[in-house]
């Protein structure tokens, strides 16, 4: 699965790192952070590394494999995708988005909890993914109307009852930038496969 996310500037990163020492009694303190805007599988684009000829995904291709029909190989697939996304993105303009606070899952739609997370408001970001599953479909539970953009922190564990109160109250200055590309991440190699300009 590939997921098309919001290039962090260095700003979070210290947010988040410096929230580590606070972090204790959570199984899994993330090393390395994202803010999602969609998700993609492999099996999203097949008809068109198939060949499709009929304009991709704005024109009306479907977005599922074929009945029975294998999934594409993997670079195929990154490449269709990256040519379905630009002109789906075509006319976005760059967008503000903020990082305003701490905030926690404590049931999420899939993997343990509680989920530690940055709060992330942009009313843009939330645009550009609703159009992006109204091509592709929402994953359920996280997608569509359950969509809430966050760069996950921690998760897991049994941590304190006053550890995340407390990590949920902390106030901090907003850390506010403008969004000039998603970037396509490959998370099996742990690194971005693409960036596609705004």
């Amino acid at each position: 699965m590939f997921s098309l996310n919001v290039p962090l500037p260095p700003a979070v990163d210290r947010l988040a790192a410096d929230l580590h020492p606070k972090l204790s009694g959570f199984e899994r303190v993330r090393d390395r952070r994202t803010l999602v805007c969609k998700r993609f599988g492999v099996e999203d684009v097949p008809d068109r590394v198939a060949g499709d000829d009929h304009g991709g995904v704005g024109a009306g291709a479907s977005a599922g494999p074929p009945a029975g029909g294998p999934s594409p190989p993997k670079p195929a697939a990154l490449d269709a995708l990256r040519d379905d996304l630009h002109p789906l993105l075509a006319g976005t303009d760059p967008f503000p988005v903020a990082v305003t606070g701490i905030d926690v899952f404590d049931a999420p739609a899939s993997g343990s909890g509680p989920v530690l997370y940055l709060a992330v408001e942009s009313d843009a970001l939330v645009r550009v993914h609703r159009r992006l599953c109204a091509a592709y479909g929402a994953v359920e539970g996280i997608e569509g109307e359950e969509y809430v953009p966050h760069v996950t922190v921690a998760r897991g564990g049994d941590p304190e009852p006053g550890v995340v109160a407390d990590l949920v109250g902390a106030e901090f200055e907003p850390v506010r930038w403008r969004v000039h590309a998603l970037d396509l991440y490959d998370p099996e190699f742990r690194e971005v496969a693409a960036s596609i300009e705004l």
